[in-house]
């Protein structure tokens, strides 16, 4: 959640972070009488509030001397585009005499897994240049999650900043107080740009930016108060409402899907194609009949929209459950716009014939991808593209580099871990058993062969749940059963501490299938557990399986099959999208790991792939990754030093999606070196990576891979 400049001071100033005094006037409110208070005093700076940066080179920022010029420029202001939005806010304050402009950040930075405090010499518009960035500048340290920011940390900052020591004490405390606010607002950015030294030599917030962790929003519900409907579509406001995520692109397909990395995917065959999408419409892991019908009169009732793409695979999720939702928000009625739906996995079958007697002939049923991608084209004529994603990519299989250590086929020659070692005798137990989904999946879990011992829920031990014994604590299960994996399903709120509570009871392996944990506290959680011997799977997460021996997870486990192909996901769906193609090509998988869609995970990629190469099974690995971070790149690199000369194959989501959000001038001086996903597909190429243009490739070329060894 982004704060504007105005709530960003706002959350400043009850922090003691020295602010000017200001303003916020709002174009309702605005008269040609309107008339600062007192406390507000003339010269005045209006600066235009949005939430994109920028604004002081588009003309969002006016110096206004007279009363009498006050109401012209505020509706001139009001009238601008700024990165193509109007402003629906204003922040009316005193101008300040500067003596000198400095830079300051608080930052959790992604590839060092860390919050950042960044500090520079010089600030202002052009503080992320190159030219303003260098060494002599800009002074980064990294802090850790448990001892958090030390007195030296502040100390080294300002003596970068070569000030006067009179300046020394307010300093220090301004902060102190910046960090105090950063970890109680459960915030990923706190940013003055600039921090200025006033002519009465005080320092002084002259701008804020500052952007709040979603996860820890949703679980302080104060921090809502920030929330502004106003820098929202209307779209956007209702499909959040109803628990749908949502974003919106200038294409003419309207667009709905299951899980963010087939969305993703989805997209990007959809750009490739000349049909660009209108929207990207995450149902996420249900489909409510209310998310439903808010979902569909979205993308109908959307004058940009001229055909709706459904893609659903059921993992978790029920095509059936969706198809009767649909039918019932549909009514008999004519959707009025062509709608094609492609259905896979659990529930396909019956939701398909589900929709099959929807009169008329506006809802076409397609049996897989390629098939709806012709029906849409059939619909909506392609535009122009530009050179095919496969030449793009630059495709053909790759030879892999020669290992360093010598010649490897397939087996690491320098890995000093043991194979994966989970299988049909491994005991689980399940933390959270007694809620409605630890149930599910524990009896989905028992289904398919594991062996499921016992649960634990705090203060509900002695009860007896599917016939399976409950206990207070880890450690008391611990203490009666042998336990090789625990796997949770407990709420965002106590999900650290459950993760810890495993960890410390020695528990080999743990599952985090919650999401939704805010991103300071599992830093704080990795850092406790860094020299553990557990290993920790997720949050996030479908979980793992080892296919036909155990599944320790939410996946659907009938479309897994045993085979040499070791997969390595940050999507479920994905994930689920593509194992499904493997299977019905014959190709089966030695292990599959769900490391997580967060941005800080137990097992990252990279040490995911130590253990699957080091399975004897494991004869390929295929990556399915998405665009940000290097972890893709990192992992297949490293797999080439140790010695693993199999095929690596990688299959990256996103790359047609528009560029995320960035953490104001912080992403771009903290992330200047990672080189988006143009310096991704190199890295991967450079490491012998064949890369997969599109899903329906992935079997074909991981076929291929397999047949070259």
């Amino acid at each position: 959640m982004q704060l504007n400049e105005h709530q960003s001071k706002t959350l400043f100033a009850k922090a003691a972070i020295p602010v000017p005094m200001g303003l916020l006037v709002e174009q309702e409110t605005l008269s040609s009488d309107f008339q600062p208070p007192s406390s507000i005093p003339k010269p005045w700076m209006l600066k235009a509030q949005v939430l994109s940066g920028g604004r002081g080179k588009q003309g969002g920022v006016i110096a206004v001397s007279l009363q009498g010029d006050l109401y012209d420029a505020a509706k001139r202001l009001f009238a601008i585009k700024i990165n193509g939005h109007s402003p629906p806010f204003l922040r009316l304050e005193s101008q300040v005499s500067i003596v000198r402009e400095l830079y300051l950040s608080l930052a959790l930075q992604r590839q060092w897994a860390a919050a950042m405090l960044t500090v520079g010499r010089r600030g202002g518009v052009d503080v992320e240049s190159a030219s303003e960035t260098g060494s002599n500048n800009m002074l980064i340290q990294r802090l850790n999650p448990l001892t958090e920011l030390g007195a030296h940390h502040v100390r080294a900052a300002f003596f970068h900043l070569n000030l006067d020591a009179s300046l020394w004490p307010g300093f220090e405390k301004l902060v102190f107080n910046l960090w105090r606010c950063f970890m109680a607002n459960g915030l990923l950015l706190a940013e003055i740009n600039p921090l200025v030294i006033t002519a009465n030599q005080q320092w002084l917030a002259l701008d804020g930016k500052v952007e709040a962790d979603d996860n820890f929003v949703s679980l302080h519900p104060e921090m809502k108060r920030f929330e502004q409907q106003e820098y929202y579509s209307m779209q956007e406001i209702r499909a959040k409402a109803a628990g749908l995520s949502y974003h919106r692109f200038d294409g003419r397909v309207g667009l709905m899907v299951n899980g963010a990395g087939l969305a993703m995917a989805t997209m990007d065959l959809l750009n490739f194609s000349g049909l660009k999408p209108a929207n990207f419409l995450d149902l996420g892991g249900g489909a409510g009949q209310q998310a439903m019908d808010t979902a569909m009169d979205i993308l109908l009732g959307d004058e940009q929209v001229e055909v709706v793409l459904i893609n659903l695979f059921g993992g978790i999720l029920s095509c059936e459950k969706v198809a009767a939702s649909l039918k019932a928000t549909l009514a008999g009625k004519i959707p009025g716009k062509p709608i094609v739906v492609r259905l896979s996995g659990h529930g396909a079958e019956a939701g398909s014939v589900l929709l099959a007697d929807i009169p008329g002939s506006y809802v076409h049923l397609a049996d897989d991808l390629s098939q709806a991608l012709k029906i849409l084209q059939r619909i909506v004529q392609p535009e122009s593209v530009g050179p095919s994603l496969s030449g793009d990519l630059g495709l053909g299989m790759q030879d892999a580099p020669q290992p360093r250590h010598g010649r490897g086929k397939g087996r690491c020659l320098n890995l000093k871990v043991q194979p994966f070692g989970l299988n049909r005798s491994s005991h689980v137990l399940i933390q959270g058993l007694t809620g409605r989904e630890g149930q599910r999946h524990a009896r989905l879990m028992m289904e398919y062969g594991v062996r499921v011992v016992a649960g634990v829920t705090p203060f509900k031990g002695g009860q007896q749940v599917m016939d399976l014994p409950v206990y207070s604590s880890v450690a008391q299960a611990a203490h009666r059963h042998k336990i090789d994996a625990s796997i949770l399903f407990v709420p965002a709120a106590v999900a650290p501490d459950a993760i810890l509570e495993a960890v410390h009871a020695g528990i080999p392996w743990v599952v985090c299938i919650t999401e939704g944990i805010p991103q300071m506290e599992m830093l704080r959680v990795l850092e406790q557990i860094k020299d553990s011997d557990s290993r920790v799977i997720g949050p996030n997460t479908p979980g793992l399986i080892v296919p036909g021996e155990i599944k320790i997870g939410i996946m659907p486990g009938q479309i897994f099959s045993p085979g040499p192909v070791a997969v390595l996901s940050r999507s479920g769906t994905l994930t689920y999208e593509t194992v499904d193609r493997l299977r019905s090509a014959g190709i089966g998988q030695s292990v599959c790991i769900g490391v997580g869609g967060d941005p800080y995970v137990g097992l990252g990629l990279k040490e995911c792939g130590e253990l699957v190469i080091a399975d004897p099974r494991t004869e390929a690995l295929l990556i399915l990754g998405e665009i940000g971070g290097q972890a893709e790149e990192e992992l297949s690199e490293h797999l080439r030093d140790l010695g693993w000369g199999g095929p690596i194959l990688a299959f990256i989501a996103g790359r047609t999606a528009p560029v995320g959000k960035r953490l104001g001038h912080a992403g771009a001086i903290l992330e200047k070196e990672e080189g988006g996903i143009e310096e991704k597909l190199k890295r991967l190429r450079g490491a012998g990576v064949t890369l997969c243009p599109d899903l329906d490739s992935i079997a074909r070329l991981t076929a291929q891979g397999l047949s070259r060894r």
